[in-house]
Parts: structure tokens; C-alpha cells; sequence
């Protein structure tokens, strides 16, 4: 038969794993428009609400001037905000995310060193847009254009990097769009290396998010550049162009901006554990994007959090064992889950299990026994398999025999 049981709903915990998961804490009320900061919170920019058109997130619509925008948990990867994040756009200087990602790749196989100096071309020397300000003829160093390009977002300083990597910018951006595939950017079509504009060069904010997320996971030992505010070189220094950055609201990644795409930006902060990657798009002007990001950051951190349902090891329930050397088996997850959730998801959540009882002997670990459902308003519906965590042989034939005459002179 099928046993199904309610472990949590709403703010009742049915199991220790669940219990221990959270403390209970104050109830909040999701706010979907802007409101006050929690205690404590960095307080957002003043910002009159936007006019555009809302995005969707699992609270509830929220408004936001920018055209495309997407917000990610970095940890479960779960989608906090989508507007319109998976079509195509310009993505100007944030293209030059991919662009350090084949720089980290070669470091990190040995094929680049960061003490290595690559040749500045005239080609590159002339190129226009925000510059490092390389000199034609000149030798310097993989860490100083890595900063070039990070900090300074030098158009020149990721062309030397191209023909240095590739021979040219063309067969460069090649290898731009091979890289794309094997990280699963779907809209993402690249023409060069720096975001200079060109019709045909598209990513959609959710593929600029896929891309910072695997930069920082791929390469946290390069992702400490995104940090620094200020960047000298050819006595020339110049400031980190992230505005978050600057405030200390993010620790990296890029700003762009082109007369299609509008000012945009792609972001990462952490705060106790938890880290957010944003995008924003098609804003109208640097003022704008400022202001706009931070506002959405400050909303992603207040109005959720990341919760550890079970660990790999948790019992989430004892099933009955028919005809088994234990009268019981406990179900296992198999693995951590966590997932994000709203802030008031004790008031809305559902967690179920599933499984037919009793499970006949023998059971082998690990072997797949039921299903853990997740669902309620605003939070993400899951379906993670229930796992054996014990092997329980079969009873003997004499043992099988005084079981089922027990069960049937007790009926039980």
C-alpha cells in the first residue's frame, strides 16, 4: 500500500532533520515593491520605484526599470527574478566575462603564466572604447592585462590577449562560441573579445549569469581580481568601473555598456555564506544601473535564504520492512539538500513523502524505496528520490513462517 505523510506544512516540523534545519525566526511579509531593510541590512539607494514593467519572481511580480535582468542563487542556482532573461541582447563589456575565462582556463593548465609578457599589435594599440592603455610594441605581463581588462575594461588589453591566444580576434571569438556550447550558454554568439558592438554578438542574461557563476567556481584563485577598486598603468590609473565594487556591495565581476544594450552589469556578492549573481541590462544610464542593482541585490538578500532540509546522512522516515531482519528501514536524501526559499516559508511550505509500505525484504542500501516532494507558494518544486540507508536481508524460512503467522493471529 502507499503510505504517504506530511512532514512539514506550513509551521509544523515533522522530522528532526527538517527541525534543526532553521530556527524559527520573526515572521516576515514578502515585499514584492521596495521596502524597509531588515535590521541590520545595508540600506538599499534611495530610489523611487520603477516604471518598467515587472519582472517574475516566486513572490510575486516586482518592478524594475532595467529591460532584461536575472538574479541567481549562486549556491543552488536557483532563479530569483527573471525578466526576460533568456533572450537574446547586446551584451557589450560583459562579454569580456568569456574572454577571461579562456585567459583563467590557460593559466590553470600551464599554457599561460601570469609573469608571461604577450606582444601589443598596432591593431590593438589603436583599438578604441576604454583602453589599458598599452603601448604598440610593447611586451606586458598576463597579470597586468588580467587587471586591465577587469578593472579598467580595456578593449586593448583583451585584443592582445586574442591575437596572443588565437593568432587573431576572428579565430578567437571561434573559440569563444566553443567554450559557450560547453557551458551550456544557449544564446550566447560572439563576434570578438571585447563586447564592441556587432549585431550578431548576443548573450542573454541568464547565460551572463551561467558564465560569472562558472568563473567563480571554475577560478576562485583569479576571481580575487574582480575586487580591486583601482588599477595603475602607464601611469595612468583608473578606477573599477562596477559601482558595487566600489561600495564594497559586491565583490566583482563587469559593467557595460552600448547605444542597443543600454548600461548594464553583471554582480556577485556573498554575505554569511550565502552568495547572489545578478544581471542587469538595458538601463538608461550609469546613475540608473547603479542605483537599480543595488536595490534588486538588497531585495534578493532580504527576502530569501538559503535552508538545509536534510544532510546526506539524515533519516527523513522509518519505513516498515515485510519479512526483514529489521522491522524497519530508514529512507535517506542521499545527499545535502538545500534549496532557497522565501523568508516565510514555514507559512507555505509542504513537504511530503512517498513510499509503498511495507517495503518487502530484502532491501539493499541505497536502492530507491520512495520520493520527497517540496512544494508551496514561492518555493521551488522539487521531487528528490528516497534512498535505502541500510541493507536488511530476508528472514530465514522459519523466521518467514512466524512472521506471517503472528500477522495473522494479531492482524498487524
Amino acid at each position: 500500500m502507499l503510505s504517504r505523510r506530511i512532514l512539514l506544512a506550513g509551521a509544523a516540523l515533522g522530522v528532526p532533520a527538517l527541525a534543526a534545519a532553521q530556527q524559527p525566526r520573526p515572521a516576515q511579509h514578502p515585499a514584492v515593491h521596495p521596502a524597509a531593510p531588515a535590521h541590520g541590512a545595508r540600506k538599499p539607494a534611495e530610489a523611487a520605484v520603477p516604471t518598467g514593467s515587472p519582472a517574475n519572481t516566486p513572490l510575486g511580480p516586482l518592478d524594475t526599470a532595467a529591460r532584461w535582468a536575472v538574479i541567481l542563487d549562486f549556491n543552488t542556482g536557483a532563479t530569483l527574478l527573471d525578466k526576460d532573461a533568456d533572450a537574446p541582447m547586446p551584451p557589450s563589456s560583459m562579454t569580456k566575462l568569456m574572454t577571461m575565462y579562456i585567459v583563467y582556463s590557460l593559466l590553470k593548465s600551464g599554457r599561460l603564466q601570469l609573469t608571461q609578457e604577450l606582444p601589443v599589435s598596432e591593431r590593438a594599440w589603436r583599438m578604441g572604447g576604454s583602453k589599458m592603455f598599452v603601448q604598440i610594441g610593447s611586451q606586458v605581463k598576463v597579470e597586468d592585462l588580467i587587471r586591465g581588462v577587469i578593472v579598467q575594461s580595456g578593449n586593448d588589453a583583451c585584443i592582445v590577449f586574442a591575437e596572443a591566444i588565437a593568432g587573431s580576434e576572428e579565430q578567437f571569438a571561434e573559440q569563444m562560441n566553443q567554450k559557450a556550447r560547453e557551458l551550456g550558454l544557449e544564446h550566447a554568439n560572439f563576434r570578438n573579445a571585447t563586447g564592441w558592438p556587432d549585431p550578431e554578438q548576443k548573450m542573454s542574461a541568464r547565460d551572463i549569469a551561467t558564465l560569472a557563476r562558472r568563473l567563480i567556481q571554475d577560478f576562485p584563485e583569479y576571481y580575487k581580481y574582480d575586487s580591486e577598486k583601482t588599477f595603475k598603468y602607464n601611469n595612468i590609473e583608473q578606477q573599477n568601473r562596477n559601482p558595487l565594487v566600489q561600495k564594497g556591495l559586491a565583490d566583482g565581476l563587469k559593467t557595460g555598456h552600448t547605444d542597443d544594450g543600454g548600461f548594464g552589469l553583471v554582480a556577485s556578492a556573498e554575505r554569511s555564506g550565502r552568495r547572489i549573481v545578478l544581471v542587469v541590462n538595458g538601463l538608461n544610464s550609469m546613475h540608473q544601473r547603479g542605483e537599480e542593482s543595488e536595490r534588486l541585490l538588497e531585495w534578493a538578500f532580504r527576502e530569501f535564504e538559503d535552508v538545509t532540509l536534510f544532510t546526506a546522512g539524515d533519516t527523513v522516515e522509518q519505513a516498515p520492512v515485510w519479512l526483514g531482519t529489521q522491522p524497519t528501514v530508514p529512507l535517506v536524501g542521499g545527499r545535502d539538500l538545500v534549496v532557497t526559499m522565501p523568508r516565510a516559508w514555514r507559512k507555505t511550505a509542504k513537504v511530503t513523502v512517498e513510499y509503498d509500505s511495507p517495503v518487502p525484504a530484502p532491501v539493499t542500501r541505497g536502492s530507491t524505496l520512495g520520493r520527497l516532494t517540496v512544494a508551496g507558494q514561492g518555493v521551488p518544486d522539487l521531487q528528490i528520490p528516497l534512498l535505502a540507508g541500510a541493507d536488511v536481508p530476508r528472514l530465514s524460512l522459519p523466521g518467514r513462517a512466524l512472521a506471517v503467522l503472528s500477522r495473522f493471529v494479531t492482524g498487524s
